[in-house]
């Protein structure tokens, strides 16, 4: 069967549906192939930018650090609000997903909107999710001039 939802295709079968709420979750055909691997081949690009930064010594390694804990936490994050939307359970607020992408936490939110196919259809938290995609690669990059590093170390070092 073919079902359009926000004016998408899926092929597919309906497994839940909640007639009082409008809504439900279809699994997809074997065959489908929904790939939006350059999501995965960016968040890993942009990772391996970050750490040819840290060994060319441009930033700190906690930089490094803190991208790959924030991408466990949210894609950790996105995997309970998946659990709980399947579940009809309380659901994480998308500010708090969209928080942890702003501070660094969007590559996890890629993987996490290709693997476990959650949050990647809403335009307008689609919208807001670029958004703090583009800040955090903002902040990146100004982290990596002149001004930015003597800050950042600046900021390492009372804090250490």
């Amino acid at each position: 069967m073919v079902y359009s939802i926000w004016g998408f295709l899926e092929k597919g079968k309906i497994t839940i549906w909640n007639d009082e709420k409008g809504f439900g979750f279809i699994m997809p055909h074997a065959s489908d192939k929904q790939g939006r691997s350059s999501s995965i081949i960016g968040a890993a690009f942009f990772m391996v930018i970050v750490g040819i930064s840290v060994l060319t010594g441009k930033i700190s390694p906690l930089i490094f650090a803190l991208y790959l804990v924030a991408s466990l936490l949210t894609f950790l994050m996105y995997a309970i609000d998946k659990s709980a939307a399947q579940k009809g359970a309380w659901r994480t607020k998308e500010s708090t997903l969209h928080l942890l992408s702003l501070v660094g936490g969007w590559p996890g939110a890629l993987v996490a909107q290709e693997k476990l196919r959650h949050k990647s259809r809403k335009q307008s938290f689609r919208f807001v999710f670029w958004c703090t995609v583009l800040l955090n690669c903002s902040a990146f990059v100004w982290l990596l001039t002149l001004d930015g590093t003597a800050i950042l170390r600046l900021l390492i070092a009372s804090v250490l």
